[in-house]
């Protein structure tokens, strides 16, 4: 008879599981998860395993089998926090954003407080286009901790959907002025003056976000954006290259390096982007409708139809593109 079979005859489930921790820790998590098994045949209510081996299947990134067990453990110890939070954790990595949220609001009864939590019900609540509830959130975790630079970020993002832009803009300029250091600070800031016509205060917040991150790419892109609102062309485009060699997937800089482009007639260039964004994300209609004007400008009608048919069929397929998502609240 080996050990391990004299174990599970014998010992009880508070035995198995205490065994089972023992062989987690040494790193043997397979022959743990038998004992872990073993134990809610034992006692089927028994929280720790159940709990135990939720954990160790999210660990695992089983995340279905982690809800089946974490889901158990919160109804028989409805009062503790980490099943409910890891439960949310588990269901979030599966997509599943209102079960994600249901078992997260249970456990901010459990532990109002918690950081880790609010921030990540930020985060899923906008998934969900639950933007007022996203924002009453942020508000409150940045309440409990005004140091952290993250939860400004988190409630301007907020905010933002929302359409509370003008408490973004307050507190993108509290969070300038408490972390001057911060290129996202400077990014937020620079983002919202644009939006109020301050677009000199803009360019100098947004030069200084560059300044403090070279590799950050967005104030790379809205600073070229502004140029070329502004008809800079000639001065934009190597702001939105910089921005497309930081990373090279992002389309809107794409989008706005040939619009720059075909300002200034530089034709090839325009339609070499436009090609290369296009086998990016070929289910995207933009830069098919450039390339339509591209086509058209260059007097060839045919192949521009072409395109714009193919654009209109591709926004046809993404209806999310044509509005806005609304706000809409959590039941």
């Amino acid at each position: 008879m080996t050990w391990l079979f004299a174990i599970l005859l014998f010992q009880t489930a508070a035995e198995l599981t205490d065994e089972a921790q023992r062989l987690a820790k040494s790193g043997n998590t397979a022959e743990a998860e038998k004992l872990w098994q073993r134990a809610i045949v034992q006692s089927p209510k028994f929280f720790p395993a159940l709990f135990n081996l939720g954990y160790l299947n999210y660990s695992l990134e089983r995340f279905e089998q982690a809800c089946e067990f974490l889901e158990k453990a919160a109804q028989i110890s409805p009062n503790d926090f980490n099943s409910h939070y890891l439960l949310g954790a588990a269901n979030s990595r599966l997509g599943k954003i209102d079960a994600a949220l249901r078992a997260w609001r249970t456990a901010e009864t459990l532990q109002p407080n918690s950081l880790r939590l609010l921030q990540a019900m930020i985060v899923e609540y906008g998934k969900g286009h639950y933007y007022e509830d996203a924002a009453r959130t942020a508000k409150r975790a940045l309440s409990l901790n005004p140091a952290l630079p993250n939860l400004y970020f988190l409630a301007i993002k907020a905010l933002q959907d929302a359409g509370d832009y003008a408490r973004a803009f307050e507190i993108a300029s509290q969070a300038v002025q408490r972390f001057p250091q911060e290129a996202r600070a400077h990014f937020e800031y620079g983002f919202h003056l644009q939006k109020l016509g301050r677009v000199e205060e803009s360019l100098q917040s947004l030069h200084r976000a560059m300044e403090l991150d070279p590799l950050y790419e967005e104030p790379r892109y809205f600073y070229g954006d502004l140029l070329l609102k502004q008809g800079r062309a000639q001065e934009s485009i190597p702001h939105l290259e910089s921005a497309i060699r930081i990373r090279n997937d992002y389309l809107p800089a794409r989008l706005e390096l040939a619009r720059a482009l075909m300002s200034l007639k530089r034709w090839d260039e325009a339609l070499r982007v436009l090609e290369e964004t296009a086998k990016i994300d070929a289910q995207h209609p933009q830069p098919h409708l450039l390339l339509s004007q591209l086509y058209f400008r260059r007097g060839d009608e045919k192949r521009a139809q072409q395109e714009k048919e193919l654009s209109l069929r591709l926004r046809r397929n993404k209806p999310e593109l044509l509005e806005l998502p609304q706000s809409r609240p959590f039941r």
